[in-house]
């Protein structure tokens, strides 16, 4: 005797898009405990070294700020959910359907507004990272340097915008046509964004090592070769997901509801690592170089007064 089939009306590929918009919000409900988790731990180390270091009530703010905005997104979230699978689940073409046709709704709308804040201020640390590193190499190199990432994250904010407006027009969706052109543009410039600045926060990483081997022994410049030193310095972690999110929003693959939750979380849990290292003084510094060398200076002038 076959096993009656008890499942929903539709088709099997907006099944499969059902399942991913649930699985994606489990992964932000996921994430989100593990920045609260990261938050509590840069809250502490800012604070404990709130007389020693700049920037500590600016970051406190900043991490604060994106803390609230993650927490409106979560509560989005979850709220979608209900509203879509549970308040109107018998709504003619299903669930689905029912979130297709309410793109303007004001719930929506702070999802695709939180979401681009979000993904717009984290971008915005890995810039600040990226200039301060490379400002060991002098104020004019580091401004050289972030110049061209500068105008493309202005891009990234003007196709954000326009994304975030048209998603939630009447009528409209994540998956019509022109929000996900202007979605999938966005998506890559922030993409491309951080592929750069995650490029020269490593070249200036493995050139700051180059520098330390010359006058001192390997092993004092293992500290930023280290594969964990680099990850976390250019927020590597994300672009790995961002790159699967892209690829699968542009050929409207359901998993992409996956791969954003994943790529949102975490960006924001690199984010928190990048802060954390700030904090406990263990990210490079723009007057690292500078200190380094003085370092080696005083220790050849001990040397040779010794002799």
């Amino acid at each position: 005797m076959p096993t009656p089939y008890y499942g929903p009306n539709e088709d099997n590929a907006t099944i499969l898009l059902e399942r991913s918009f649930m699985a994606g919000d489990i992964i932000c409900g996921v994430g989100y405990g593990i920045q609260l988790v990261l938050y509590a731990a840069c809250v502490l180390a800012l604070w404990k070294g709130r007389n020693d270091r700049k920037y500590t009530k600016l970051l406190l703010g900043y991490i604060t700020l994106l803390l609230c905005i993650e927490t409106i997104f979560v509560i989005v979230q979850a709220r979608t959910v209900q509203v879509v699978y549970i308040d109107n689940r018998n709504y003619p073409g299903g669930p689905w359907q029912y979130f297709l046709n309410s793109q303007n709704d004001a719930i929506n709308v702070l999802f695709y507004t939180t979401l681009f804040i979000m993904t717009f201020l984290s971008d915005l640390v890995v810039l600040w990272r990226c200039w301060v590193i490379w400002t060991a190499s002098g104020t004019v190199w580091a401004n050289v340097v972030v110049a061209f990432p500068c105008v493309a994250l202005l891009a990234s904010f003007v196709m954000g915008t326009l994304w975030t407006l048209q998603s939630s027009q009447p009528g409209l969706s994540l998956y019509s046509a022109l929000p996900m052109a202007f979605g999938t543009s966005y998506y890559a410039i922030s993409l491309g964004i951080n592929i750069i600045l995650t490029a020269l926060i490593v070249a200036r990483l493995l050139w700051h090592r180059r520098e330390l081997v010359k006058v001192l022994p390997p092993k004092y410049a293992n500290h930023y070769s280290s594969l964990a030193a680099i990850v976390i310095e250019s927020a590597a972690l994300y672009s790995t997901f961002a790159i699967l999110f892209l690829v699968t929003y542009a050929v409207n693959n359901p998993t992409n509801q996956v791969f954003l939750g994943i790529a949102s979380a975490c960006q924001q849990i690199a984010m928190y690592l990048i802060i954390y290292r700030v904090a406990e003084g263990k990210a490079f510094q723009s007057t690292q170089s500078q200190t380094n060398s003085e370092a080696f200076t005083d220790i050849r002038f001990t040397l040779s007064t010794a002799d």
